[in-house]
């Protein structure tokens, strides 16, 4: 069966990305692209490196473009998608790279985002660890996809090991992001001109500010053992969550186009051996295809995985301070937003996981 597609934000970072590599998935036919100021202009003036879909014209954003496809993607920024989705629920599969499904707390909602709050979806990040295993299991069949915010999906897959099997306390984390300005998409803003980043790291949303930080919240909430789930505020309040799960949250802008590396610390949690906290990780990721523990002492870079699904990540453990320190290099354009979210369609629909992806970075 060949799945008719609709990727709306088209002539953006997010959108061309999920074209890319939809482009070379052999189950689906991009029939429709949308944007709203490049509407009825070539894609290929906006995505010049798309070749392959040279032949289509950028149709306005509305819910009667959108309709009729199997599979509609919306690479729209954040309180854009909510006002298209209801007009959707005849489409088999609907996946939004935005953040209005992924927060299940409307108070969360409202102190980081503000605006109408949507019903959460399935969350697209597959290798997560949840209580109850993965993510993955949750996205089979799923028909509603959130997938992750870039930043989020790398700290959350960083840690949630080490909460899984209560090897860290989540109560004092830490994470400092060095991160391309990609991943904030393309509208003209003084702060991304290439002038205000080369030569430069500049820090911002400082001080627990950053809208990602109520989804690692959430995200880390759901991967608290069992027994434990209650009091983490699985499914009770936002401030219990918030409470349970503290972080200090800071991204930089650095001077390249493409790439997350995240260092994220923790608290040892009395009496866990190293050979307990490393193997929390490696349980967790030992069979996975895109997120990789690498070997100890090694460190993975930014250019590990420019344009490739993987999540590489070091771990590595401070007596000194009692914390356990993870690494993670992600691309944030592909692990970060459009991988994640082929990824979870190809579950969604029953198809191989990696299709139409590659753990195969670009160098140099």
């Amino acid at each position: 069966m060949t799945y008719s597609v609709a990727v709306s934000g088209a002539s953006g970072y997010a959108g061309g990305e999920v074209l890319r590599l939809l482009a070379d998935h052999p189950d689906v036919e991009i029939r429709t692209v949308t944007a709203n100021a490049s509407a009825g202009q070539p894609l290929i003036d906006h995505q010049p490196h798309l070749r392959s879909l040279a032949h289509l014209t950028i149709q306005p954003t509305t819910p009667e473009t959108l309709a009729g496809h199997d599979i509609v993607v919306l690479a729209l920024p954040h309180g854009q998608s909510g006002q298209y989705t209801e007009a959707l629920a005849d489409a088999s599969l609907v996946i939004d790279a935005g953040a209005d499904h992924r927060l299940s707390s409307a108070a969360a909602w409202d102190q980081f985002y503000g605006g109408d709050f949507h019903d959460p979806w399935t969350y697209g990040v597959p290798e997560l660890p949840t209580s109850s295993g993965k993510q993955r299991e949750n996205l089979v069949g799923a028909t509603r996809i959130a997938a992750p915010g870039c930043n989020a999906s790398t700290v959350s897959l960083s840690l949630a090991p080490g909460i899984a099997a209560a090897v860290i306390d989540p109560s004092d984390i830490v994470s400092v992001l060095a991160v391309g300005p990609s991943g904030a998409g393309k509208a003209l803003r003084p702060n991304l001109l290439g002038s205000e980043l080369l030569g430069t790291a500049n820090p911002y949303a400082v001080g627990g500010t950053h809208r990602h930080i109520p989804e690692i919240q959430q995200a880390l909430a759901g991967a608290f053992p069992v027994g434990d789930a209650a009091e983490a505020g699985g499914d009770v309040t936002w401030t219990s969550i918030a409470d349970a799960i503290r972080i200090s949250f800071t991204p930089v802008l650095v001077p390249m186009a493409r790439g997350i590396l995240a260092t994220s610390t923790a608290p040892i949690v009395p009496g866990s051996t190293d050979a307990q906290i490393r193997d929390a990780w490696l349980q967790a990721y030992g069979d996975e295809t895109f997120v990789q523990v690498l070997p100890e002492g090694s460190f993975p870079r930014t250019a590990d995985v420019l344009g490739a699904n993987t999540a590489l990540m070091g771990l590595a453990i401070d007596r000194a301070a009692n914390r356990v320190t993870v690494v993670t290099a992600v691309d944030n354009l592909v692990k970060g937003t459009a991988g994640a979210a082929i990824q979870s369609m190809n579950i969604a629909l029953g198809l191989p996981e990696s299709r139409a992806l590659t753990v195969n970075g670009v160098a140099p």
